[in-house]
């Protein structure tokens, strides 16, 4: 597995990187790597699983309804991908049917997010989803409802873990939730 230590820090040599990157199968059936969006000096970090297929088709993460419910959830604590939020995914390829990232797709590619972080330096880390709530807290097989509502930290960086925005399409239930931890991050943000 590479880690993140030995992965440029220099931030384009790091995309370029992980734009011909081929060390797992997911490389094969995606249409592009989707590295990431939005301001590589971002205040907040959102973080999410992987790639669906507009995002595979755009290159871009958080396109399709989710990612608009996103922008929309993240606009009502004044925060917006063009100018204070940053965003990437776990895995940088999209899972055939969108299925769940495997375990060794995870460890193949989890090392360029890691150095994503250490590069772009944001003063906050939104996870979003169980996979990189896992990834960020180190807390495996630990349930996303047991992750949130308190802050973690990942190398010293304050950590909001929250529901997936589809998730919050799908269980409109934990929409007033998810505002809870944005009122948490955006605490979080204000006070640094």
């Amino acid at each position: 597995m590479v880690t993140p230590s030995v992965l440029p820090d220099d931030y384009e040599a790091l995309r370029e990187m992980a734009m011909a990157c081929t060390k797992c199968g997911l490389s094969n059936g995606r249409t592009q790597v989707v590295f990431s969006d939005g301001p590589s000096t971002a205040r907040l970090m959102v973080v999410g699983e992987a790639p669906g297929a507009n995002e595979d088709a755009s290159g871009i993460p958080f396109v399709g309804m989710a990612g608009q419910f996103l922008d929309l959830l993240l606009a009502t604590v004044g925060l917006n991908r063009k100018e204070s939020v940053y965003i990437a995914n776990v895995l940088k390829c999209r899972p055939p049917g969108n299925r769940d990232p495997q375990p060794d797709e995870i460890a193949a590619c989890s090392p360029f997010l890691l150095k994503q972080i250490d590069v772009v330096k944001p003063r906050a880390l939104l996870a979003v989803g169980s996979f990189s709530a896992r990834l960020l807290t180190g807390r495996e097989g630990v349930a996303l409802g047991k992750l949130r509502g308190t802050v973690h930290t990942y190398h010293g960086v304050p950590l909001v873990v929250t529901y997936h925005p589809a998730a919050l399409l799908r269980n409109r239930r934990w929409i007033r939730l998810f505002w809870d931890d944005l009122q948490l991050l955006r605490s979080i943000i204000d006070d640094s």
